[in-house]
């Protein structure tokens, strides 16, 4: 099976076996390339990547191996196939080649048939590699997306992510204000699309402020900073990155059709956090903390930010925040909360 579009470079100093290869190669509908020196074709191969190289051993200046060595060692051309054709035949010779790089070795006099059968096996193994890497570059990219970098990368690597406990992190939770009724009247692809615009705008901002989106459930945004990566300043992180929450959807209600509100709520503490399950994957953040935060998030009001005690003492002296009355929750007791107001010109 000939591969039209495929671009074959042919490095040879002697114009009569360019030209025999070149037309047999035109004949076959392919494409090739000429060089008649190994310094021409690094420059050829670097610029037009070809998807394979028929390379002679025995030319003036650069040989053949030296040739293929400057291709290996750089990453642009690196992983174009390369077929010696050479009229050095000894096993010897072929060993070399072998151990240079190359994927065949042709020897001279050769069959014009012998080449195409050769050139048309190595290009179909070039295709099937490159369906390979495409696949495993949409795999890596699908991984990326539903777990952390930190984890996704440990997982691909070590074939596992071992759980972990993070001492000092802060959890966010929010959800849209009467969202279970007005989602009954509308049709669900108007539903999904607004919370994709949502979740789509606070997963920038999680990124930008150096946060992890953990999750979502329906209306519910589940997000953590310190987590997989420790950061010293977590607490502040997270209420900036709430901040700018809530200023998306006051901006966003005065363009968009639907007008939501939501609440917010903060805890800080530790944590534990790990993938759940073997075949679909799920990185999930447990304990006292997130539990904390849920709480936060249900006491809040529409359109507020409400911090634990906790998280307030970590961010007083950067964020303006306003005293509540303590409010009842349940399995902590009474507890102390705050709303967040917005940066700090000074200390609070």
């Amino acid at each position: 099976m000939n591969l039209p579009v495929s671009r074959i470079l042919i490095v040879d100093d002697i114009e009569e076996n360019l030209k025999v290869l070149t037309e047999t190669l035109q004949e076959s509908g392919y494409n090739p390339l000429q060089a008649k020196s190994g310094e021409r074709a690094l420059q050829i191969a670097a610029k037009a990547i070809p998807d394979l190289i028929l390379l002679d051993v025995k030319m003036p200046g650069m040989d053949g191996y030296e040739t293929i060595a400057a291709l290996k060692a750089n990453p642009v051309t690196a992983d174009i196939p390369v077929i010696f054709i050479s009229a050095l035949g000894q096993i010897e010779d072929k060993v070399k080649g072998f151990q240079s790089g190359a994927v065949d070795y042709v020897s001279k006099p050769f069959q014009k048939e012998e080449v195409l059968a050769r050139v048309g096996t190595h290009l179909k193994l070039r295709q099937t590699q490159r369906a390979v890497e495409a696949e495993r570059e949409k795999s890596e990219k699908l991984l990326h997306n539903i777990l952390p970098r930190a984890v996704a990368q440990s997982l691909k690597e070590h074939g596992c992510s071992d759980p972990q406990l993070f001492p000092e992190v802060t959890i966010l939770f929010s959800d849209l204000v009467g969202f279970t009724e007005l989602s009954a009247q509308l049709d669900p692809k108007t539903l999904i699309a607004e919370l994709n615009a949502l979740f789509t705008a606070f997963d920038a901002i999680m990124e930008r402020h150096g946060c992890e989106r953990i999750k979502t459930v329906g209306d519910a945004y589940f997000a953590a900073c310190g987590i997989p990566e420790p950061r010293e300043n977590h607490a502040l992180r997270m209420a900036s990155a709430a901040l700018d929450m809530r200023d998306f959807v006051v901006q966003r209600k005065k363009t968009a059709a639907l007008s939501w509100d939501m609440r917010i709520g903060l805890h800080s503490g530790p944590a534990v956090a790990g993938i759940v399950g073997t075949h679909k994957y799920i990185y999930d953040v447990f304990g006292d903390t997130v539990n904390t935060a849920s709480r936060m998030e249900s006491l809040s009001e529409p359109m507020k930010i409400n911090l634990s005690d906790t998280t307030r003492s970590l961010i007083k002296d950067r964020m303006v925040t306003t005293a509540r009355e303590p409010v009842p929750v349940k399995g902590k007791g009474e507890m102390r909360m705050w709303f967040l107001e917005g940066p700090s010109s000074g200390p609070s």
